[in-house]
C-alpha cells in the first residue's frame, strides 16, 4: 500500500507540475495570440492607394479585418482630415512615423500625431531635410557616407526628440532598416552604438523584424540582448538570402513576400515578443508590388496572422 501510495504521489505531483508549467505559460501564449489577432498594419504598405483615394483604402483596410494603422505620412492630408477619415473607418492609429518636411519643426508633427490620438512617435536614421536628398539613391548615398562618430551624434539628437516628445505627451520610439547592422572594423554594429548611446527611459524601439533578419540578426537574440527595450514590431517576410545585406540598395533587396511565403519564424517572433515588452504589432508590406496588389498581400497578411494566433 505504501508502494502504491508513493506511485500515485509521485504521479499526481508530476501532473501537478505539468499543468502549473503549462499555467505559468498561459499569460504569454495568451499576450502573443492577443498580439497576432490585433495587428495593425503600417500605411506605407498602400502609400499609393492613399494618395488615390484615402477615405476608400482606410475603408477597405478595416473590412479587411484591420482596426491599427501606423501613419506613414498623411496622403497630402491635414492631420484633422487624415483623423476624421480614419474615425469613419472606425481605426485607430496609436502610432505615428516622423517624417518631417523641410519647413517643419518636430513640434508641429507632435501636434499632429497628437490630433491622430497616437500614442508612439517613431523614428528611424535621422537626416536634416533637405535639397540634397531628392530620391532613394540619394539617402542610400548619403547613410553610406556616415561613421560611427556621427552615429553616436545621431544616438544625441533622438534623446533630444524623445524627450521633446515626452514633453508632448508622446513616447518615442526608434526603427530600424538593415543598414543598422553593418559590422565596424572593431566588430561592433551601428545597432549597438545606437542602443548604447539612446537612454533607454526615454528611447524605446520598434523592431522591424524583416530587415533586422535581412541584416542577420534574429529578432529572438535581440529581444535576449535588449530586455524590456521593444514596445513594437514591424513584420514582414521575404524569402531566404545566402548572406547578409547591410546596405538599402533596392538592387540587393530579397524577394519580399506575404507573410507565411518567406522563411521568418512568426510563431516564434510573436511568442518571444510579450515578455520583450511588445505592445502593437504592425504589417508592412514591401514593395514592389508586381505578384499582388498592396491590399491582396494586406489581406493576406492579415489572414495568415488570424491563422497563428
Amino acid at each position: 500500500m505504501n508502494l502504491i501510495s508513493r506511485r500515485q504521489a509521485l504521479r499526481h505531483g508530476a501532473s501537478a507540475a505539468a499543468s502549473m508549467a503549462l499555467l505559468g505559460a498561459l499569460p504569454m501564449r495568451l499576450s502573443a495570440r492577443s498580439l497576432a489577432k490585433s495587428a495593425g498594419i503600417q500605411l506605407y504598405t498602400v502609400g499609393k492607394e492613399l494618395a488615390a483615394d484615402m477615405q476608400g483604402t482606410l475603408d477597405k483596410l478595416a473590412a479587411i479585418g484591420y482596426r491599427l494603422v501606423e501613419s506613414a505620412g498623411m496622403a497630402g492630408k491635414s492631420a484633422a482630415e487624415f483623423r476624421k477619415a480614419l474615425d469613419a473607418a472606425g481605426l485607430k492609429c496609436p502610432s505615428s512615423h516622423l517624417f518631417l518636411k523641410p519647413d517643419q519643426t518636430p513640434a508641429q508633427f507632435f501636434d499632429e500625431a497628437n490630433a491622430l490620438g497616437s500614442t508612439y512617435v517613431v523614428s528611424s536614421v535621422q537626416i536634416k531635410p533637405g535639397a540634397a536628398i531628392k530620391s532613394i539613391a540619394d539617402y542610400v548615398a548619403y547613410v553610406g557616407t556616415l561613421t560611427q562618430d556621427d552615429f553616436k551624434k545621431m544616438a544625441a539628437d533622438l534623446n533630444t526628440l524623445a524627450a521633446q516628445a515626452k514633453a508632448a505627451g508622446l513616447r518615442f520610439a526608434y526603427h530600424n532598416h538593415n543598414l543598422e547592422f553593418r559590422k565596424w572594423d572593431d566588430g561592433t554594429t551601428t545597432y549597438e552604438i545606437l542602443m548604447a548611446e539612446t537612454d533607454p527611459s526615454l528611447v524605446l524601439i520598434e523592431l522591424d523584424c524583416g530587415w533586422a533578419d535581412l541584416g542577420g540578426y534574429s529578432p529572438l537574440a535581440l529581444f535576449k540582448k535588449y530586455p524590456r527595450r521593444f514596445r513594437m514590431l514591424h513584420i514582414k517576410d521575404f524569402t531566404a538570402v545566402p548572406h547578409p545585406v547591410t546596405t538599402l540598395d533596392p538592387a540587393l533587396n530579397p524577394t519580399w513576400t506575404e507573410l507565411g511565403k518567406g522563411h521568418m519564424d512568426y510563431p516564434a517572433i510573436l511568442a518571444a515578443a510579450p515578455k520583450a515588452g511588445v505592445e502593437y504589432i504592425f504589417v508592412e508590406q514591401e514593395p514592389p508590388f508586381d505578384r499582388f496588389t498592396a491590399l491582396e498581400a494586406a489581406k493576406a497578411d492579415f489572414a495568415y496572422l488570424h491563422s497563428i494566433g
